[in-house]
């Protein structure tokens, strides 16, 4: 038969209702594309054209990959069909658009029959993704969904849908071969008239411009925005914030020659374009949703609201933006300061996107307006940086105090030494953790490590004070630190606080701490054990234990395996572990916050540790051991919690008071 757009529709030639509806459609998303390009370049400057290896790389596997979205296997599978089908089978749009002469006249024989087969397999893709994901939305709802409005996204399923199913009537048209296109000529054998034939060409075309119409005004956007989110993705270490301003030689400009009139971002124009392009290329997942702590616990945070919030608030305010004016409200407002100040910063958020998308960072950045200018913060965080300005630590304990933990112990402090233990706050000056560092410092000398303390003349690494926003506090104690262990010819660093550990090993470098090393203590304790410096631990006894990953040490640090090695293994994991292990809830200086008794983050992680049925919680840091600690009491629970250290220094004495009972029994 003759192609359907070739046809006259009452005396309309078929070309004409193809052009009126390809070029409306087309003139739509375009419009739109460059409406929402236009809102991202708004944004302020930011410099995401490095590394080019890096950004193609993480594209094919992030992106055309799919690496983070088949992380939900059922899901992800889903979105993986349609996604992959759409790629095979787009290019089947330029014969559909031209009467077949794409496929007759310019492609070669060679590939005809590959390609067919191609562009089939695509749309089988496509409809088997469509049907299972319209199953999954009105048959077996999860509960996520249930309550809330699935019309737009049906609405697009059922354009898939009809979008493939018509592609095979159209086909069994056209003499389709069995070897490359076995359903299309399986369809064929129904002898299907022309009639339907070219009203399934009509309905196929009209799904594709209406496709192309949704796309950018819905959550479909993403479409279009996930590519260059992904592509521009942050080459940083997870959770690296960056300097409030940087010089020509890439590094802080030193306070005293720190002139700058604002700090962080209260307005849409001071977050970057690539913080905007977010707001457009969010799949509305809820990943991010489901994985955050503050949203779980009832608290005022939904990190894919404030995604949402980007993009709302742009086309909302689009004129006047567009012209560079700033509307009356801006987007803290909009974002909430209770959402902003809930933030525990875990970065579970970041690191469950699919599309890359950078949560925390807008909230951070929103963070140092509100402490730094405007001077809007809770005020419970006045005793830290009272603390902290006075005695750089947020306890406000005296400066000569933080090595009396260590007067017995034989240790050098305040001297060169090839390893300098970074005690942190937590484990100078809190009773519980000071037993952590007298444990990680006994086992560095009992493998035969040249280690120190710093003693008087440590201060605070600042994670507190930049996560709260406070920057120019934080920036201080940096220098400071930098000065000392310049002095002291510092290269090597251990800290068994995940959060110094990050810090100093991941933002220092800003500040001229490029060369140093920083290891978390589980890292060379493990390393010891292989050396044969330092024993395994072949049992743990009467204790059952589990492992709770800091969020900085696990997911953000990307070390997982070293804990569990260093005590042995455990005897069962919570169900939340490893990468995707759930927050304590003291990140993000949440620990010098209060939270209301109904919406505590660390009674949560309590419940899921107690439900493995061990007696003790090995951790590897201080504030987890505190916050944990803490909701297991709450909850009613007797489980012990251990740092790893207190394990493995345990298992040592232990061995060591055998050998001296045989010894005493020989004699």
């Amino acid at each position: 038969m003759e192609h359907p757009l070739l046809l006259e529709y009452s005396g309309v030639s078929g070309w004409i209702i193809l052009l009126v509806l390809g070029g409306g459609s087309i003139a739509s998303f375009l419009y739109q594309v460059q409406k929402a390009s236009r809102l991202v370049m708004v944004g302020a400057s930011d410099d995401r054209f490095d590394s080019w290896g890096a950004r193609f790389s993480e594209v094919l596997t992030g992106w055309l990959g799919q690496k983070k979205v088949l992380r939900d296997r059922v899901v992800g599978t889903m979105h993986v069909l349609m996604f992959w089908g759409f790629l095979m089978l787009a290019s089947d749009m330029f014969d559909l658009a031209t009467a077949n002469a794409f496929s007759s006249k310019v492609l070669p024989d060679l590939l005809k029959g590959p390609w067919n087969g191609m562009v089939e397999f695509g749309y089988t893709m496509a409809l088997i993704g469509c049907i299972a994901a319209l199953l999954r939305r009105t048959v077996f709802t999860p509960e996520k969904l249930k309550g809330k409005s699935q019309l737009e996204g049906n609405f697009i399923l059922f354009l898939i849908f009809t979008i493939t199913t018509t592609s095979f009537i159209v086909e069994s048209s056209e003499n389709p071969s069995t070897t490359w296109e076995p359903i299309g000529a399986w369809v064929a054998t129904f002898g299907l008239s022309s009639g339907v034939v070219i009203g399934s060409y009509w309905a196929h075309m009209l799904a594709i411009c209406t496709f192309l119409i949704l796309i950018p005004i819905s959550k479909h956007m993403h479409l279009v925005m996930a590519f260059p989110n992904v592509f521009f993705h942050d080459l940083d270490p997870m959770a690296k914030m960056r300097p409030l301003a940087v010089g020509e030689d890439g590094k802080a400009i030193p306070l005293e020659d720190l002139d700058i009139e604002t700090f962080g971002t209260s307005e849409y124009s001071q977050l970057t374009w690539r913080q905007l392009i977010d707001g457009w290329a969010c799949t509305t997942c809820v990943r991010c949703q489901d994985v955050c702590p503050a949203y779980e616990s009832g608290k005022g945070l939904n990190p894919m609201q404030i995604i949402h919030d980007v993009r709302e608030y742009a086309n909302e305010h689009a004129s006047l933006l567009l012209k560079g004016e700033s509307p009356e409200e801006n987007i803290i407002s909009r974002f909430t300061p209770e959402a902003i100040w809930a933030c525990t910063t875990c970065h579970a958020c970041v690191d469950a996107c699919p599309v890359y998308i950078e949560h925390v960072p807008k909230l951070t950045d929103a963070r140092r307006h509100l402490m730094m200018e405007a001077m809007e913060y809770p005020e419970q965080l006045n005793v830290a940086i009272g603390n902290l300005e006075t005695n750089s630590n947020p306890y406000g304990f005296g400066a000569h105090e933080r090595g009396d933990w260590a007067s017995d112990l034989d240790v050098k402090i305040g001297e060169p030494a090839e390893y300098i233990y970074f005690v942190g706050c937590a484990a100078s000056f809190d009773e519980r953790n000071q037993k952590v560092a007298r444990a990680t410092i006994s086992l560095l000398k009992e493998a035969g490590l040249d280690v120190g303390i710093l003693g008087m003349q440590e201060g605070c690494s600042g994670d507190a004070a930049r996560r709260m926003g406070n920057e120019y506090l934080f920036q201080m104690l940096a220098e400071t630190n930098m000065m000392t262990f310049q002095e002291l010819g510092v290269k090597r660093i251990v800290a068994s606080c995940p959060h110094c550990f990050h810090t100093l090993g991941k933002e220092y470098g800003d500040f001229g701490g490029d060369e140093l090393e920083v290891y978390h203590h589980s890292e060379i304790l493990a390393l010891l054990q292989s050396e044969g410096k330092l024993p395994n631990v072949d049992n743990n006894g009467d204790r059952k234990v589990t492992f709770h990953d800091p969020c900085y040490l696990g997911r953000i640090g990307g070390i997982i395996d070293e804990p569990r090695s260093i005590i042995g293994g455990v005897d069962a994991e919570p169900e939340r572990h490893g990468n995707d292990s759930f927050c304590c809830g003291a990140g993000g200086a949440q620990m010098w916050m209060e939270e209301d008794p109904d919406k505590r983050v660390n009674e949560i992680r309590a419940k899921e540790l107690a439900d493995t049925g061990c007696n003790t919680v090995a951790v590897g840091c201080p504030f987890c051991s505190v916050m944990v600690n803490d909701g297991l009491t709450t909850i009613g629970s007797d489980m012990e919690v251990l740092d790893i250290a207190e394990i493995l220094w345990e298992q040592i004495k232990a061995k060591d008071e055998e050998i001296q009972a045989v010894i005493s029994t020989s004699e």
